[in-house]
């Protein structure tokens, strides 16, 4: 479920432009077009999650493999930029896509 919030909560804010959103990608040096497409693959992971819940499990796994990719992406971008006070950020963000494939998989 924290998957679910925590990655709809930063999709909307992806929508917003808020400004930590604008400010965290352009530390890590990720161009502003790339950004609709990032916000759209974060609210899929937490659109796909819950599906799970219904029935649709194989749709919530490939989800929660799909956070974790971007995850890892978003990490290895900190690490690139060397933007280590922002990385517990996604850092988070993995451990719970984690989590929650654990948690699928293992129902």
């Amino acid at each position: 479920m924290a998957t679910i919030v925590a990655n709809a909560g930063v999709g909307i804010a992806d929508l917003a432009r808020a400004r930590f959103v604008l400010a965290t990608s352009a530390s890590v040096r990720v161009p502003p077009t790339w950004l609709p497409t990032l916000r759209i693959l974060k609210i899929a992971g937490a659109v796909g999650i819950p599906l799970g819940l219904l029935g649709a499990q194989p749709i919530a796994i490939a989800a929660a493999i799909g956070l974790i990719l971007f995850f890892v992406g978003a990490v290895v971008a900190h690490l690139r930029a060397r933007a280590l006070r922002a990385i517990v950020g996604p850092g988070r963000y993995l451990a719970l896509a984690v989590a929650s494939l654990i948690l699928l998989v293992a129902r």
